[in-house]
């Protein structure tokens, strides 16, 4: 895998309702050097993204029950307290209505499911060095990083 040494330490909270891809998703982060937080539907997402104030988000957009991704999206953006931190839109739905959305409301970028961790880390690297918020702190973590699968 690529150096992705300037990720590391990097806070990205992570919003899925699906508590396996959660948790392979933290996992990902945890071994590439980031800090993930973890919020498991819109409510706490969006509790955590005013407390935590994290350096990007990850958020699948079918979240149940409550607040949908969509919703969070829109009130990240609209928060002058969050409207700064990019957003990426995870998503297995493929129908272009919701890429076009979720632009629209403000994400970074989106990705479909399945994707590898390759290029999430690619993507969060980019939507951090966009906002120049991508810090060079050192070497990746030991092993080089996680090995390549998919989400």
């Amino acid at each position: 895998m690529e150096d992705r040494g300037n990720l590391r330490g990097r806070r990205v909270l992570v919003v899925d309702d699906e508590p396996y891809i959660l948790k392979i998703l933290v996992f990902k982060l945890r071994t590439a050097g980031l800090v993930p937080i973890e919020a498991a539907d819109g409510e706490t997402a969006l509790c955590a993204a005013l407390a935590e104030r994290p350096d990007a988000v990850l958020l699948d957009v079918s979240l149940s029950p409550g607040v949908s991704g969509f919703d969070v999206l829109e009130r990240l953006k609209k928060d002058p307290r969050t409207s700064s931190i990019p957003v990426i839109v995870l998503t297995a739905r493929t129908h272009p209505d919701e890429r076009a959305t979720a632009l629209r409301l403000g994400a970074a970028c989106f990705l479909t499911k399945p994707f590898s961790t390759k290029e999430l880390l690619v993507e969060l690297e980019g939507v951090l060095a966009a906002t120049g918020d991508a810090a060079s702190d050192g070497p990746p973590p030991a092993g080089g990083g996680p090995p390549e699968t998919s989400v």
